[in-house]
């Protein structure tokens, strides 16, 4: 950014696990709350800034989070990986489409940018098609880039035995869906603002990160805020809150942070 200040808002727009809470059938209390924050969409994150709108993830959700969010325009695409909850809502991008005379760039690993094409095989065909589809140009990360003034740097992470990214840009970083994160990221995500990390649950998983694992990354990189995302159905928001130090929040759907993507200063804009 170069040291100019460039005003910008981060949404989430879903901070749940792949199958979402509530999650189907379960009789558990945070899947039967009433509290709005216990409703998890699968994660994702929206950033507006410079009259532009880029998307962490095109999640099975993305219409109803789209429409949520009031979105009316859609810019880039950023992939994370290319897990089934990360990528299915990719078709629901035609409306953005409409009126837009070029393709949406998406942006992912050699990997996710693959298994992008082969599970959306249609979307590439460059024979004629008597049905819309989405129109996108893919773009394969190497290395830090820019979006429109904004410098994304892709921090190596791992989801289990997978490799997977997630980004900074400014002084915040998002990572989600990690199980453990490299020493030489780590030294990448030192002196942020916000950190959004993975925080399943209290009990340990093979692909995810934990609370108590999260709260000592949070300690160690010692970032101003830090909120807790791809949370599941073991983790009540209110009662889990409680635990938390004061600058480490659990991430709900609808959360919207303003930042400024050059400089120190995110805060909670919206807690609604």
């Amino acid at each position: 950014m170069n040291g100019q200040r460039q005003p910008a808002t981060l949404t989430v727009l879903g901070s749940g696990t792949s199958v979402g809470v509530p999650t189907i059938g379960c009789p558990c209390a945070v899947c039967h709350s009433t509290d709005p924050r216990d409703n998890r969409l699968r994660p994702s994150v929206l950033l507006r800034y410079a009259g532009r709108a880029v998307l962490i993830d095109t999640t099975p959700d993305l219409r109803a989070q789209a429409l949520r969010a009031g979105m009316t325009q859609l810019d880039a695409i950023i992939y994370t990986h290319a897990h089934a909850d990360h990528i299915l809502g990719l078709d629901d991008i035609r409306p953005f489409n409409y009126g837009r005379r070029e393709p949406i760039p998406i942006y992912g690993s050699p990997e996710a940018i693959d298994t992008i094409r082969g599970t959306f095989r249609y979307i590439f065909e460059l024979r004629h098609s008597e049905s819309s589809r989405p129109k996108v140009i893919t773009n394969v990360l190497d290395g830090a880039f820019d979006l429109f003034g904004l410098t994304f740097e892709p921090i190596l992470l791992k989801h289990g035995s997978a490799r997977i990214y997630g980004f900074r840009f400014g002084d915040v970083a998002y990572l989600t869906d990690h199980s453990e994160i490299p020493d030489a990221s780590m030294e990448r995500l030192r002196g942020l603002d916000v950190l959004f990390l993975d925080a399943l649950r209290h009990k340990p998983h093979p692909t995810h990160s934990t609370v108590e694992r999260s709260l000592q990354t949070v300690e160690m990189l010692k970032p101003a805020h830090a909120y807790f995302t791809h949370i599941c159905h073991d983790l009540p928001h209110e009662a889990t809150e409680r635990t938390l130090p004061p600058h480490v929040r659990l991430a709900y759907d609808g959360l919207e942070i303003a930042f400024d993507a050059g400089a120190n200063g995110a805060r909670e804009k919206a807690a609604q």
